[in-house]
């Protein structure tokens, strides 16, 4: 069997870094970016691998299985080439109700993480290892799905150390999800638009600058069916456990200093801030307005009612992460949230 280790490439966290010591640009129209800005981050997500298509086959959303290969349901084999074999999986395991519907992979296969990393499978222990190992991580902010970046795209770059500035032409998912891995603390970027986007319908769009972008990117995240698979309740993950701030964005990065704190959400509406042993109370609130989740923190102290805001708004969420912004003309401000 293959050794697990080989399997862990890359720890799978690289897009849920938000902490910078360095000069962060805000992240609207055609504003500069960082690695660290969390449109960055988004970019790089709607640029990772696809990989929810064959979860009828391979049961991860962070791998996917290289084509050409065949699998077996139900005593019949079927090809799959490309994308849209897949429905004849679907097909075969509803076409009766008293088979088994089991989906037997003929090994070996190429398995697609993705970050791109390819590896090879030999065996079902082998390929069952690697899905147990997926499994541990099912919070992972993975794959944004539905939206599909019309290239070649150009993005103007600049080193702050050297001084130097240039340009980079970017032609595919991969190239521009390595571009942003790849950039260093002294990098500042910034997209070229307008460009073109395909939404979930396959509708093309034009954006015409960051905010356009990110906005995209929200609304792919709330109604593409590839990123909605499971049904979550926001005021039950946020009242259950401790939630710290791994990034806090207000007109600059003051991520810092929110170092330490940990918050307790509780059903009554209060949170609990403490930090080296010293809590403050406050409150908290969600409601509904026009279809948008609006989050809402009251805290007296000067050290935290600069969370206060009254128009955050919640860009997405799992068990174990919360991100809010608050867009008001140019400027776009974020809060996250992260369980301890």
């Amino acid at each position: 069997m293959l050794s697990l280790r080989k399997y862990l490439l890359i720890v799978p966290f690289l897009f849920l870094s938000c902490q910078s010591e360095s000069e962060e640009q805000n992240s609207n129209n055609q504003g500069t970016l960082t690695k660290v800005s969390p449109l960055a981050s988004y970019w790089q997500r709607v640029a990772m691998v696809p990989t929810v298509q064959d979860n009828v086959i391979d049961g991860s959303s962070y791998c996917t299985i290289k084509f050409p290969y065949t699998v077996t349901v139900n005593n019949a084999q079927i090809a799959i080439n490309s994308a849209a074999d897949y429905q004849k999986v679907i097909d075969n395991i509803n076409a009766n109700n008293t088979d088994d519907d089991i989906v037997k992979i003929d090994f070996p296969v190429t398995m697609v993480y993705y970050n791109y990393i390819e590896k090879l499978i030999p065996n079902q222990a082998d390929f069952d290892t690697l899905i147990d190992y997926w499994n541990l991580y099912p919070d992972l902010l993975s794959k944004i799905n539905g939206l599909n970046i019309q290239y070649p795209i150009t993005i103007t770059t600049y080193n702050s150390l050297n001084q130097i500035a240039g340009s980079e032409s970017i032609a595919s998912d991969q190239a521009f999800f390595n571009f942003i891995k790849n950039l260093k603390d002294s990098d500042y970027i910034s997209l070229k638009y307008p460009i073109s986007v395909l939404d979930y319908n396959s509708q093309s769009k034009s954006l015409n600058n960051n905010l356009d972008f990110e906005n995209a990117i929200k609304y792919a995240i709330d109604y593409c069916p590839e990123n909605n698979t499971t049904s979550l309740d926001f005021a039950s993950i946020l009242t259950n456990g401790s939630w710290k701030i791994p990034y806090f964005f207000d007109d600059s990065d003051k991520t810092s200093s929110y170092s330490g704190y940990s918050f307790v959400f509780k059903n009554d509406k209060s949170v609990t801030a403490t930090k080296a042993g010293v809590s403050e109370t406050g409150q908290w609130e969600c409601s509904v307005v026009y279809g948008v989740k609006e989050f809402k923190l009251n805290f007296s102290s000067a050290s935290l009612n600069k969370l206060n805001n009254n128009s955050w708004r919640l860009f997405e969420f799992n068990n174990s992460q919360v991100r809010l912004r608050n867009v008001v003309g140019n400027n776009t401000d974020y809060l996250y949230f992260e369980k301890q």
